[in-house]
């Protein structure tokens, strides 16, 4: 009985993973490690809660990444690429509008809730958007994978 319960003790622990991020066939793993200042003025939108500023720089994840601030202390960040569509294609890159991105490829429907952890809530392929980890220390956003 002891060998049958350490069994499936050993079974168990083996299953389970300490990453429970879904992986994402569509897009390529970037590295991503940058900082923001809140105190600089083009990141204002950021300095209230429900505030959102989308990051365009280069090399700042694969097309860009999303910032959202959920309350002053809880922030999100999240790849602007579409997650259901091939990062190659130009029209990749979703637009922001509001607390929601949408796809601008042709005969897409793909729309996702930033606000929602950003889910899918239109269109085909079931990837929410792509979360990356991000801190806050003081006035500085420190975004990374």
């Amino acid at each position: 009985m002891k060998k049958i319960v350490f069994l499936i003790c050993i079974t168990l622990i083996l299953s389970c993973s300490s990453d429970d991020r879904q992986v994402n066939p569509f897009l390529p793993n970037v590295s991503v490690n940058f900082q923001i200042n809140l105190n600089l003025p083009q990141y204002d939108n950021l300095g209230f809660p429900g505030g959102i500023f989308v990051e365009r720089t280069e090399g700042r994840g694969i097309k860009g990444v999303i910032i959202y601030n959920q309350d002053d202390r809880q922030f999100f960040a999240y790849e602007l690429s579409d997650p259901n569509v091939d990062p190659n294609l130009s029209c990749s890159t979703l637009t922001v509008e509001g607390s929601r991105a949408s796809s601008n490829c042709d005969g897409n429907e793909n729309i996702y809730e930033i606000t929602s952890f950003g889910q899918q809530i239109q269109g085909e392929g079931g990837f929410p958007l792509l979360a990356y980890r991000i801190s806050k220390s003081g006035n500085v956003l420190t975004i990374t994978n």
